[in-house]
């Protein structure tokens, strides 16, 4: 998507020493706000993005282009979305996407030649918001600095030891990137096995492409511009005593060896246990019918996960009955995960006993232009005591949708990657070239 932009055609700017139609769209009066909220935590000097937009110089040029890939949601990259198969109750915290008013205003403006309008006149820029987890109350950083170079995305994990003595909490998560020219993404997970100290080197870190080689409890997620990782107020996030952190970075490099990165991690922890403990649970990849798959449209075998080579539009569907006596699980967030095969994913969780404005099957989240290069989780922007619920009876549902062709992006991708030409029948699996169908769910169990 960087690169399509980059490569658009550029707007033809209008003469602003003509007078600007009354009514129509400026840079300074309508869409310099926009972009500062929206766009600037990538596409500004030294991030990410392969070209600024904050100032009107730079976007200018880019107007129709970034107006084109507004009204597609391909950008800004925030994979949650409302669809006519899956509205949640209730929106998200910190959400990047442009509402329709909002689409209709950069069309305007690019379509009207991206004019500048009056400086003396600009419109009140929004404060920054602050990317800061405050109160963080510890910095981790990998032993040695790393250099990505190349051509091809790189995955490597570093181990890092917070000296946990006893159980702890965590409140807040905030990845603090290094060389922001390169690090695309990162996930963090908390270690209690030892598995990924073991496969690190003495620097440190090992190479871990997709989730290969990743174990433990994921306990945040950043991209670029993201927010901090925070739990509602009153809940925490359990970690065992003698966990490891493991910081999972996504490099993009620009075709040479980059300045070294040294990436570092800010986390909150609280040592006296929350008034609601909670988890960071993922539920799904069931990979036959006992573990709750259901028959698919290419199985073969009876019941399998396998994504025949060659399909478009294939599923894989599977259900999660809650079996436990008197449980409630209150879930404050959700999110998707599956690998470059999948295209669209959405999850629902059916009521035994709807109560409230619950609906007898109501859907948590869905993602539908899945992007494994953007994934995260998205928070529910209602109170704890609000958000939705699972309890003894219900049943999660997820749908997974891939695309095991050449025309997927992802798929052409990880076979480039791997030096293959052909797609091939797809298993479950952690490798890049293998797929899974996982939710993931941050929630508060009773």
């Amino acid at each position: 998507m960087l690169l399509l932009l980059a490569l658009a055609c550029p707007t033809p700017v209008l003469d602003d020493s003509a007078a600007v139609p009354e009514g129509t769209p400026t840079w300074n009066q309508d869409i310099a706000p926009l972009v500062e909220e929206r766009c600037a935590g990538c596409h500004a000097p030294g991030e990410i993005g392969p070209f600024s937009l904050t100032d009107f110089a730079s976007a200018a040029p880019m107007a129709s282009a970034m107006s084109a890939a507004v009204d597609a949601d391909r950008m800004p990259p925030w994979g949650a979305r409302a669809t006519d198969e899956c509205t949640p109750r209730y929106g998200w915290k910190n959400d990047l996407t442009f509402s329709e008013e909002e689409k209709a205003l950069l069309r305007a403006w690019a379509e009207a030649g991206a004019p500048e309008g009056d400086p003396e006149t600009a419109a009140e820029i929004p404060p920054t918001v602050s990317l800061t987890l405050e109160g963080a109350n510890q910095h981790l950083e990998p032993r040695v600095g790393f250099a990505a170079s190349g051509n091809q995305d790189q995955y490597t994990c570093f181990v890092m030891d917070p000296e946990l003595a006893q159980e702890a909490w965590i409140t807040g998560v905030q990845v603090v990137a290094g060389n922001r020219a390169v690090v695309h993404h990162a996930l963090i997970f908390a270690d209690r096995s030892g598995s990924a100290a073991a496969l690190a080197n003495a620097d440190g870190y090992y190479n871990c492409p997709a989730n290969e080689g990743l174990g433990g409890d994921l306990i945040g997620a950043w991209a670029p511009g993201a927010v901090p990782n925070e739990t509602p107020e009153g809940v925490g996030i359990t970690v065992a005593a003698g966990s490891m952190i493991v910081m999972q970075i996504h490099y993009h490099p620009l075709g040479e060896v980059a300045d070294v990165d040294v990436t570092g991690v800010d986390i909150r922890w609280q040592d006296t246990k929350p008034e609601h403990p909670a988890v960071l649970a993922l539920v799904g990849n069931a990979n036959s019918e006992g573990d709750g798959l259901l028959p698919g449209p290419n199985d073969d075998a009876g019941v399998e996960f396998r994504i025949p080579a060659g399909a478009t539009g294939h599923t894989e569907t599977m259900e999660f009955k809650i079996r436990d006596a008197q449980v409630k699980y209150q879930v404050f967030m959700a999110g998707t995960h599956m690998h470059y095969v999948g295209t669209d994913m959405a999850i629902w969780v059916d009521h035994k006993k709807p109560e409230g404005d619950e609906t007898e099957s109501e859907c948590l989240v869905q993602t539908p232009a899945w992007d494994f290069d953007w994934q995260r989780g998205y928070d529910y922007d209602t109170p704890l005591e609000t958000v939705p619920q699972v309890r003894t009876g219900d049943t999660i549902r997820m749908r997974c949708t891939y695309d095991n062709t050449l025309a997927n992006p992802g798929v052409a991708r990880a076979l480039s990657d791997a030096g293959l030409a052909e797609p091939a029948d797809v298993y479950m699996g952690e490798t890049t070239l293998d797929e899974m169908c996982l939710g993931v769910f941050g929630i508060v169990y009773e």
